[in-house]
């Protein structure tokens, strides 16, 4: 199974959201996200792709983003293994389509 790491804005996104979109998502990434991962390949129900006109640093990972709803939408990016051999996920943002607009980090 991957690891995971959060960062704060998805902290604060996560709290926003309301109970049952905690647990629609949640359940998303165990139902669905997590078996794909370990698959290396993701159903198109999840409509994976690299978010576009973020700029990185010349090297970095591409941000990622997923569908989990109509309206639910999460971005990540694969990180660094934490156990030799697991896929590791840092999740950046999670919520509407307002996640694409940039706030405080």
């Amino acid at each position: 199974m991957p690891t995971f790491e959060t960062t704060a804005h998805f902290k604060r996104d996560f709290e926003a959201l309301k109970p049952e979109e905690r647990k629609r998502f949640e359940d998303v990434i165990r139902k669905k996200f997590v078996p794909d991962v370990e698959l290396g390949q993701f159903r198109p129900g999840l409509r994976v792709k690299p978010v576009q006109g973020i700029s990185l640093p010349q090297g970095a990972r591409p941000v990622m983003e997923m569908t989990w709803a109509p309206d639910g939408r999460a971005t990540w990016q694969y990180g660094d293994e934490v156990h030799p051999g697991v896929t590791h996920i840092l999740w950046r943002r999670v919520g509407g389509h307002d996640i694409f607009v940039p706030g405080p980090a």
